[in-house]
């Protein structure tokens, strides 16, 4: 296979986890004397991290006050804290396209916006943990996706270089991080994109599943072996 590594996003792509994420902002604005949110908007604002998320909760895209925002923020990781894991669940056929993708060989790593004191335990809590080299979350390095940081690391801890690694995604922040680390890109339709389906014609391929992806991958011809070169 033209790939050394793969990285998959976490939300959206392996685990629907607006239903925690809901829960945690339900109480988050109920503490804080706010209206709630529906569970569809909470899909929608998921993508950029927390602190973007809490924003959007907040006051849709208008800037709140920062202090607001930083103690609205430290609201909803209390919250979010107590219900991580409880109310998500793993996508369909994952769990098979993850032990395919296993079988392969390949070097296997999340990477996620989620901080890490809530991605090691949710992975952990769900039983996926086990099936990567390396997790790279949303303080692993100074810059959040799409900055191309949180996938170079990711290689470097798996040993290869970025035009050798396949990344898995559900929207165009997981497409423009790809494009901006030098990666290959897969994305799957079922997961969230802010309102924004991702595109065949964007990103590499578009697959139903992990297990699609993975039979994509052994066929895809467009990268030489020697390392990523567009073939003729």
């Amino acid at each position: 296979m033209i790939f050394q590594t793969v990285t998959f996003d976490l939300d959206g792509t392996l685990l629907d986890t607006v239903p925690d994420l809901h829960e945690a902002a339900r109480r988050t604005l109920a503490e804080l004397g706010l209206p709630p949110r529906s569970e569809n908007e909470i899909r929608d604002f998921v993508g950029q991290g927390v602190a973007v998320l809490v924003r959007r909760c907040l006051t849709g895209d208008a800037p709140p006050d920062e202090a607001v925002l930083a103690e609205a923020v430290a609201v909803f990781q209390r919250h979010y804290a107590a219900v991580n894991g409880k109310f998500c669940r793993i996508f369909a056929n994952v769990l098979p396209g993850l032990a395919a993708w296993r079988a392969s060989g390949l070097p296997l790593a999340v990477v996620t916006n989620k901080p890490a004191a809530f991605t090691e335990p949710l992975l952990e809590a769900i039983g996926l943990s086990g099936y990567f080299a390396a997790i790279v979350s949303g303080d692993s390095t100074p810059y959040k996706k799409p900055h191309p940081a949180p996938l170079h690391l990711a290689c470097r801890l798996m040993g290869s270089a970025p035009e050798r690694n396949l990344h898995i995604g559900d929207s165009r922040h997981d497409i423009a991080t790809a494009r901006n680390a030098g990666c290959a890109v897969y994305c799957v339709p079922y997961g969230y994109n802010e309102g924004e389906p991702v595109r065949a014609e964007d990103c590499d391929a578009l697959v139903d599943n992990l297990a699609a992806a993975l039979a994509r991958a052994q066929q895809d011809e467009r990268y030489r072996e020697g390392g990523g070169e567009r073939a003729a």
